[in-house]
């Protein structure tokens, strides 16, 4: 196989979302909204308990029931995304309820993901050796404003974002969207993720898949550096 495309998924493979602790601390400070540290950290605890940062944790106890269904579509609309995250931020009491929609936009900016070390080189390496690139997230929000702002757009040559199209990883139909916006056949084609069952998908078209582990970026430093073996 001669791989000629590369389609990485965003969060946990490209990028890193922050800490919740960081997440909250930041929109307290927005809002002007003093805490102790103990409070602090215990709303922070609470929050990602409940998964309500997307890009972090998954919420570690059963979904409350008004939001299984919105929970399994979130990915495929903004209204669907916003309404998933901020119910399960709502699940814990904060000291203003405007926060809840404060943490969502929060978690939407820029200055709120950080690359993984090695993601300039991968990427640029991969573009001085022709090989196209796609992004290919299950997301609710135009990821876009984060690659310019960190210095990657420039290694990107096509986005295929879930909300954009309706459907979400592993339907088949957002993989055969990414390989046809770079002209690449999905047998010609790398897959990038970490999620074992949403980027696996991309196998069922005959596309390979090479996973990493979704770790704090600091902790992470080369895991996507094997990318550069696999493609010859």
């Amino acid at each position: 196989m001669t791989i000629k495309g590369v389609l990485f998924d965003f969060s946990g493979t490209l990028f890193r979302v922050e800490s919740t602790e960081s997440w909250l601390r930041a929109v307290l400070a927005e809002a002007g909204i003093p805490l102790s540290e103990r409070e602090l950290v215990r709303f922070a605890r609470d929050l990602e308990s409940a998964g309500a940062l997307p890009g972090g944790a998954s919420p570690a106890g059963p979904l409350p029931d008004d939001l299984a269904d919105v929970w399994a579509v979130r990915d495929e609309s903004t209204q669907s995304h916003r309404a998933a995250y901020t119910g399960l931020s709502r699940g814990v009491t904060l000291p203003d309820p405007r926060l809840h929609d404060a943490l969502y936009e929060r978690h939407m900016a820029p200055e709120a993901w950080l690359p993984y070390p090695d993601a300039d080189e991968v990427l640029g390496d991969l573009r001085e050796r022709g090989i196209a690139v796609a992004v290919v997230s299950n997301i609710g929000w135009d990821l876009r404003p984060v690659f310019r702002a960190h210095g990657l757009d420039r290694h990107v040559g096509a986005y295929v974002l879930s909300y954009e199209h309706g459907v979400q990883k592993p339907d088949p139909r957002l993989f055969t969207t990414a390989c046809d916006a770079l002209g690449v056949a999905p047998e010609d084609t790398l897959m990038v993720g970490d999620n074992r069952h949403a980027d696996g998908g991309a196998a069922a078209l005959g596309c390979a898949v090479h996973f990493v582990d979704h770790q704090p970026a600091a902790e992470r430093p080369d895991g996507l550096r094997p990318v550069l073996g696999l493609v010859g």
